[in-house]
């Protein structure tokens, strides 16, 4: 399995698990929180169908990554960000980031700039400020965060055995849109993620990218279901055009946080469009959009 080192904890490598497939404009898939790069079997398959390089890779702490003890704030993973894009040399790139990895890309390309990026999408993502504050009325109150610690520091594995039935608003599409195996996967890939790293990154989730936003140059897609209660719309992806230049929002009607699982051809029909190619059909598509 390929990795990369991106730095060391005392007498072990910090080493970040990647694949790199296919040919063509690279697009590199950046995942949300607890899971992994395996969050994206929906996108890999039909993005390198359409002649694309797909780039996926696990945040530290996360899948078959490294697991210190430290670097969950978002200069930390921005700059893990950069040394995989530098390692590989990518160019003419689309990010994109779905929920927690919609922080990497704004603070990666505020940071580094769009030298090697030429558009950005923002799935389910965390930007702009999740935390309410007296001027961000529009956030979440702290004690939802703090309730969120509490419960992976009493019980790691029973919190997530709560959190992915709204991650995917099972009680509407369970049976439907997400199966009971879906879920049972999403918390098996959690479950085995760092425990350091699962409750830092909820501290991490409270950072201010409204400046990280506004130095973006480049063409942005944002998508947000409007019914996803773990970060909800109003609060992040409605906000996001109002901050970037050159944007285009899509509202997923019914979405949940989940919707590259539930609304998979909905969001591979998009990033096609954004990235300028067209989908083939899948198959079966039995009437999802």
């Amino acid at each position: 399995m390929p990795y990369i080192t991106v730095g060391k904890e005392n007498s072990g490598t910090i080493d970040l698990y990647y694949e790199d497939h296919g040919a063509g404009k690279p697009v590199v898939l950046i995942h949300g929180w607890p899971l992994s790069s395996k969050s994206w079997e929906k996108q890999m398959p039909v993005l390198l169908d359409a002649g694309y390089r797909v780039v996926v890779y696990d945040r530290r702490g996360f899948g078959n990554s490294a697991k210190p003890t430290s670097g969950y704030d978002y200069d930390t993973l921005a700059e893990d960000l950069h040394k995989l894009m530098t390692k590989l040399d990518l160019t003419d790139a689309t990010l994109v980031g779905f929920s927690m990895g919609g922080g990497e890309v704004a603070r990666y390309l505020s940071t580094y700039g769009s030298g090697r990026v030429e558009k950005a999408v923002f799935i389910s993502a965390i930007p702009p400020f999740l935390l309410k504050t007296s001027d961000n009325p529009e956030g979440i109150e702290g004690s939802g965060f703090d309730g969120i610690m509490e419960g992976i520091v009493a019980d790691r594995p029973a919190f997530l055995a709560g959190f992915f039935p709204e991650f995917y608003n099972i009680d509407v599409l369970g049976g439907d849109r997400v199966s009971d195996e879906v879920v049972r996967l999403s918390w098996n890939i959690a479950a085995a993620a760092s425990p350091v790293g699962t409750l830092d990154s909820v501290s991490a989730w409270l950072t201010d990218f409204r400046d990280d936003l506004t130095n973006i140059d480049i063409p942005v897609l944002v998508v947000h279901g409007d019914a996803d209660r773990i970060v909800p719309f109003t609060a992040s992806g409605k906000r996001i055009p109002g901050l970037v230049g050159d944007s285009r929002l899509v509202v997923i009607e019914g979405g949940p946080h989940g919707v590259i699982w539930t609304h998979a051809n909905r969001i591979n029909r998009e990033l096609l469009d954004f990235l300028g190619r067209q989908a083939r059909p899948l198959e079966p598509v039995v009437g999802l959009s």
